[in-house]
């Protein structure tokens, strides 16, 4: 209890140390800016945690100070005048600084349980934490006795102190963690520097800045665990990933919780086994998902509108091979840039092939298999293909991250002139789409190289500044509201990304239209001007408005919470007779759905009509036919929807003339029964 008020006697102590001091003429006085034009005067040696509860006391909810603009301990000393703000615990830069130091707190309790484990690294993330250990998998108790013991630590209050060392002594001081040592060889990271932090009897490599104490990470919960690989390299060795929330209050951190729990009723890899939409076999592979019939419908049902809509906008659909040789994949730059995303070579006795992990380089040769004229431009090829990418078996997660991706890519091949009208139009077709699939929350990121980072982008700064600034050009012109983001573009160009929000609050790309300057120079793109003469300016644009199907396919399950529209739904008509003397009116109804193209299924069993609903309700068709002696009786139908809203006595053909003609609008709404 020492430690934790210590701060607040240090602090009532302070007018009797500072005349004390005054009186020997040790210290001089600073002034001190602390916001609303006030400046206060302090004694030299003053720390920022000390400024910070004189002025705003004990309920400012201040994890850290701001110190002239630099985030600092409260422990800080201040030597000269400055300006000090306190960064409350619940503002973006104390939520980072909290969770900082949660994955302190779990790298304790994880060294105290299990002696043997090397702690790598452990940043904050959105919305948490999470912390890489090299040691056994563990399990749910495993788990479960990591955050008591958290708990434990946050009781007992250690203070979290930072230690200045210079770099022998750090390596001193972890000598016996080979990972911590690369760290500080390697500059790896956000905790390189010349500091330790020590909180009881742990100390951990970290430039800080953290909480005073343990006592300020009592909300947080441990959440899973995964596998990871030590600087995400699969020849790396293999670590323990355990992920973490942190918040700043009780409420924050249960409200964070009820948004996980109701997450976890739309996540789509539940929704889709209740559905049957797809399954992943361990004897197939993990990350490679195998569509089910009910995942096929809505899988073409996705592309026939995608195909229907690319040929109102001209394009012309091709097929590809899945794999090709070293050579093309060198020549459009995907080896060395993307290697790490390919699957190993192939030795075949003509040569080393590869699994195509993107169709770009395949198109570019289907453009150049011909000589091109200007009334040629712009080309635009689109195919549905797939593609193999190596995702790291930790990474893994139902549909969204998988190994095999089929997608509506398509690469379109114009000039410069032409860009602004193919951008534009590629814009209003990924608005339209979001609008017949019913997402509204969503918004456009331009993702711009890094000029630091050669290595990972072709190194051309002119190119890239022409190219960047066209789409800024294009964005404004369009009115369309955007954010910039630096080191998101792709290797040959910088791109527009569409960003969702996910049910947790995690962002992710959905849609993607990219502008590539380097293809034209790799694979000889050229074409014949109006004088006749060669021109190789050919600019192509690269756009998956629908991501991959995997992914697109999770997001509207979870948006949507399996709960399509009609258009969508693998099952449109759910048919259920209350006995076995309705069948026959249920097969009449069944056959003038599929007549009018209603995917309609049949239920005649002998089970109750209860059993029969409750059965049903998990693969959500879109409606309910219910069949009894009524409706036998009148040639109508009785239509249940989703909401447990119910419409009796429909004539059939007017039920039929309904139902087709929402699923010919696409509608998103089902107007057929209103909702409760």
């Amino acid at each position: 209890m020492i430690q934790a008020y210590g701060l607040f006697f240090r602090l009532a102590s302070y007018p009797m140390r500072l005349a004390n001091a005054l009186r020997r003429g040790r210290m001089s006085m600073i002034s001190v800016d602390v916001g609303a034009d006030a400046a206060h005067e302090y004694a030299s040696g003053i720390t920022a945690g000390e400024v910070i509860l004189n002025v705003h006391g004990k309920k400012s909810g201040a994890v850290a100070a701001l110190v002239d603009g630099v985030e600092r301990d409260f422990s800080h000393v201040l030597d000269s005048d400055c300006s000090v703000q306190p960064i409350a615990g619940n503002s973006e830069e104390g939520l980072y600084i909290l969770r900082h130091s949660c994955a302190h707190l779990l790298a304790q309790a994880v060294t105290e349980l299990f002696p043997n484990a090397k702690p790598t690294i452990g940043p904050p993330i959105d919305n948490g934490f999470y912390y890489d250990f090299h040691m056994d998998p563990i399990g749910d108790e495993g788990l479960k006795a990591i955050e008591k013991k958290m708990n434990e630590h946050v009781r007992a209050n250690h203070a979290m102190v930072r230690e200045e060392h210079g770099n022998e002594s750090l390596r001193e001081m972890f000598d016996s963690n080979q990972f911590k040592l690369e760290i500080m060889d390697d500059n790896i990271g956000h905790d390189v520097g010349s500091s330790a932090y020590r909180q009881g009897d742990f100390v951990d490599l970290c430039r800080g800045p953290h909480v005073p104490s343990t006592s300020h990470l009592r909300w947080f919960r441990l959440t899973s665990t995964s596998q990871a690989y030590w600087r995400a390299d699969s020849k790396r060795e293999s670590l323990v990933r355990i992920y973490g929330m942190c918040y700043a209050s009780k409420n924050a951190l249960k409200d964070r919780m009820r948004q996980i729990e109701e997450a976890g009723k739309r996540d789509h890899k539940k929704i889709g086994k209740e559905m049957e939409l797809y399954m992943i076999d361990e004897l197939i592979g993990k990350g490679l998902p195998v569509w089910l019939p009910n995942g096929e419908i809505l899988k073409s049902e996705i592309e026939r509108f995608a195909i229907e809509t690319e040929e109102g906008y001209g394009y012309e659909r091709v097929t590809t091979p899945v794999l090709g040789k070293e050579q093309l994949f060198e020549a459009s730059g995907h080896l060395p840039h993307y290697a790490d995303s390919m699957y190993p070579p192939m030795e075949m006795d003509d040569g080393t092939y590869y699994l195509k992990a993107m169709n770009c380089p395949m198109h570019h040769l289907v453009y150049s298999n011909k000589k091109r004229s200007y009334r040629d431009l712009p080309l635009r090829i689109a195919e549905y293909g797939t593609v193999y990418r190596n995702e790291l078996s930790g990474t893994l997660s139902g549909l969204l991250r998988v190994r095999m991706l089929s997608m509506n890519d398509a690469h379109i091949y114009c000039t410069l002139d032409q860009v602004a009208q193919e951008f534009a139009d590629n814009i209003r077709m990924v608005q339209d789409y979001y609008s017949t699939f019913g997402f509204e929350d969503y918004h456009f990121r331009l993702s711009l190289w890094d000029p630091e980072k050669t290595e990972k982008y072709i190194d051309q700064p002119e190119n890239w500044a022409a190219t960047e600034n066209h789409l800024r050009q294009i964005m404004d012109s369009l009115g369309v509201p955007y954010v910039e983001v630096v080191d998101e573009a792709a290797f040959y160009g910088p791109k527009v990304d569409i960003q969702f929000t996910t049910l947790l609050g995690r962002e992710e790309s959905m849609s993607t239209i990219q502008l590539d300057f380097a293809a034209k120079e790799r694979f000889g793109l050229t074409y014949k001007d109006e004088t006749g003469a060669e021109n190789g300016e050919v600019f192509v644009i690269h756009r998956a408005p629908l991501s991959t199907h995997e992914r697109f396919v999770a997001f509207l399950t979870e948006h949507w919470a399996g709960n399509f529209p009609t258009w969508l739904s693998p099952i449109q008509v759910q048919v259920i007779t209350i006995s076995e003397k309705h069948k026959e009116h249920a097969a009449r109804v069944e056959e003038a759905l599929k007549l009018a193209g209603v995917r309609v299924r049949v239920d005649d069993s002998d089970s109750t009509i209860g059993r029969k609903i409750r059965l049903h309700r998990k693969q959500r068709p879109a409606y309910m036919v219910i069949i009894g002696d009524d409706e036998v009786s009148s040639d109508t139908v009785s239509v249940r929807g989703r909401s447990g809203g119910q419409r009796n006595s429909i004539p059939l053909d007017e039920f039929v003339a309904e139902i087709f003609a929402e699923i010919a609008n696409r509608s998103t709404e089902l107007g057929i029964v209103p909702p409760e």
